[in-house]
């Protein structure tokens, strides 16, 4: 079974959830761990040859370690880029928390030192009318890693997501800072200071933007002990 499973949040959508999953996959293989990844539920998938397929869930299956199917990493497949609730239901589809829970355990039963289950959107996305995807890590016990889009408002968002998670019963194992723009915001080392002092949760790293957007150039800013000592 996989050692370490943890839950990939943000404060927002287009935070840099996957660039930030990817770069810790590429940094848990450079330090010799056999690592695995998944986007239960993607939205905003192309049609390809081999069916839908979605670019979160490519840097995923290309960052970790393991060999496996499309269908294992992403299992829930919707075309249009918008919230997965409404996506589902304009493609006639129905997604309940408990059928990514068995997504996710069945992935969690292949061997692995560090597993990641990417969520979509922020904590509180729906699935459906009467659950979010919140549900899923709380049902799993997974504890859960926040990636912080370093960009004005970051800290009521990422203080209030700590919040949410927290009031769910999970635990923050650590955050990631990212910076989603090539120019850094305005006052940015005061903003990490406050997060760092008031967030209660270890800090993996900063992100930097890179032009190439290259997970594995961004990994080296990553420090990933918090995640394998407990």
């Amino acid at each position: 079974m996989a050692k370490h499973t943890y839950f990939v949040t943000g404060t927002d959508t287009g935070v840099g959830k996957t660039m930030a999953s990817a770069a810790i996959l590429e940094a848990a293989k450079a330090a010799g761990k056999r690592t695995l990844g998944m986007k239960p539920i993607a939205s905003g998938c192309d049609q390809t040859p081999d069916g839908l397929r979605n670019e979160d869930a490519l840097a995923l299956q290309k960052a970790m370690t393991e060999s496996l199917a499309y269908d294992l990493i992403n299992p829930v497949t919707l075309e249009p880029a918008i919230a997965p609730h409404v996506a589902a239901a304009q493609a006639g589809k129905t997604i309940t928390a408990q059928r990514l829970i068995g997504f996710c355990r069945g992935l969690q039963m292949r061997p692995a030192d560090l597993m990641l289950v990417e969520g979509a959107g922020g904590w509180r996305v729906p699935l459906n009318d009467r659950e979010t995807f919140a549900a899923v890590p709380r049902e799993l016990e997974m504890p859960v890693i926040l990636v912080v889009a370093l960009k004005l408002g970051s800290i009521n968002h990422a203080m209030l997501t700590a919040e949410a998670i927290r009031a769910d019963g999970l635990r923050i194992a650590g955050w990631v800072a990212n910076r989603p723009e090539q120019e850094p915001m305005s006052c940015e080392r005061e903003t990490l200071e406050y997060l760092l002092n008031h967030l209660g949760a270890p800090c993996l790293g900063v992100l930097p933007w890179v032009a190439s957007g290259d997970p594995a150039e961004l990994a080296v800013n990553l420090e990933l002990q918090p995640l394998f000592e407990n």
